[in-house]
């Protein structure tokens, strides 16, 4: 006879059983609500990060006495100014080159093949490039097109700003509603978590606008260092690419100083291959200054951060969010690192948690005497 009880299955299974299908359908689900919504998360992140980063700057003007609406404004005129100068000044720079270029590559051409046949005894003959640089060749209408453009960079700039408009607006409303957001969140709260969430928005602020004052700070001295280099050498439209040396390096991290060098060098080289190769070593050289010297000092203060930390945020922050989570990466990295530091700084470990942190009695005088 089978026993009955020994086939039964627990109820606690069937449970588990419910509950582990109703989890996965759940996870389905938010994963499908997270990738329909991926677009939309990614403009809060962004318009989170820009609002620790213009926040500071408000602050200032609200204690001042400026309505807080006012300041937003102004901040927000202000860093549009500067984005489309920085835009216009280098693409005005670019289309000026591309033209250079075009009217000087049948030249070089022709040096080339004179070079060959003197140096080498080899003649080459590069008609057929060469013709592509004269009116009416693919390369003259291809670069002609994209120098015009590059002139409408700061158009170009003025258009994604308005697609941008609901990053914008988001940023807008959290810088200037940031008190009165912080304390509703807060008054959901009990007093420990909204302590919590008070301490992790201001040191997001803090660090955030530490970072942007910071790189601030280095990318102006990048740029009157490198201006006054290229103004030496000769180098062609200095200021315009002294500020890309100096924006491109500070604001892209990891690998923003190799893009920023890659277009002074170029220019350099079109007009002088010795000039190029003294323009290669000045970056070279302030990149070292820079990383041994300037930077620790600038930021000891506003982005304290382990290297290592520093640099596995930003891949972090590539894999999940592209060139966007390269930018955020470090402010995060330095906000989690400030955050666990305050909190174990308040909840110092017990070494031994059987028995209680206090110190012990001293031993009574004569105490292990005969």
């Amino acid at each position: 006879m089978v026993d009955d009880g020994a086939t039964t299955m627990p109820t606690w299974v069937k449970r588990a059983i419910v509950w582990f299908w109703l989890g996965g359908l759940a996870t389905f689900y938010l994963v499908g609500v997270i990738r329909a919504l991926g677009t939309l998360l990614v403009v809060l992140v962004v318009s989170l990060f820009l609002a620790f980063a213009l926040e500071p700057a408000v602050n200032i003007m609200a204690r001042r006495g400026i309505r807080r609406g006012v300041a937003t404004a102004i901040t927000f005129a202000a860093v549009a100014l500067l984005a489309a100068g920085f835009s216009a000044l280098v693409g005005s720079a670019l289309a000026t080159e591309t033209t250079y270029l075009i009217d000087t590559a049948p030249g070089y051409i022709d040096d080339v093949e004179d070079w060959l046949d003197d140096t080498f005894d080899i003649k080459v003959e590069f008609d057929a490039l060469r013709d592509e640089f004269l009116t009416g060749g693919g390369a003259q209408d291809l670069a002609s097109r994209f120098a015009d453009d590059v002139l409408n960079a700061g158009a170009t700039l003025l258009g994604l700003l308005f697609q941008l408009f609901t990053v914008a607006l988001f940023t807008f409303y959290l810088v200037a509603e940031g008190p009165k957001l912080r304390q509703m969140i807060s008054s959901q709260l009990s007093e420990r978590p909204a302590a919590v969430v008070t301490e992790i928005w201001d040191l997001a602020m803090n660090k955030t606008g530490g970072y942007m004052y910071s790189r601030s700070i280095l990318a102006l001295i990048s740029a009157v260092v490198h201006w006054t280099a290229f103004v030496l050498l000769d180098v062609p439209s200095p200021v315009a690419l002294a500020i890309w040396v100096g924006v491109v390096s500070q604001f892209i991290p990891a690998i923003g100083a190799y893009i920023a060098g890659v277009l002074p060098v170029l220019v350099a080289l079109l007009h002088d291959p010795r000039t190029g190769l003294f323009v290669l070593l000045v970056i070279v050289a302030y990149q070292q200054l820079e990383n041994y010297l300037l930077s620790p000092r600038i930021t000891a203060h506003t982005m304290e951060i382990h290297v290592a930390l520093a640099f596995g945020s930003v891949i972090a922050g590539t894999a999940l969010l592209g060139i966007v989570g390269a930018f955020l990466a470090l402010p995060a990295a330095a906000t989690a690192q400030a955050f666990i530091s305050s909190w174990l700084a308040q909840h110092p470990r017990n070494t031994n948690p059987a028995e209680p942190a206090t110190p012990k009695e001293p031993p009574p005088a004569g105490a292990g005497k005969d």
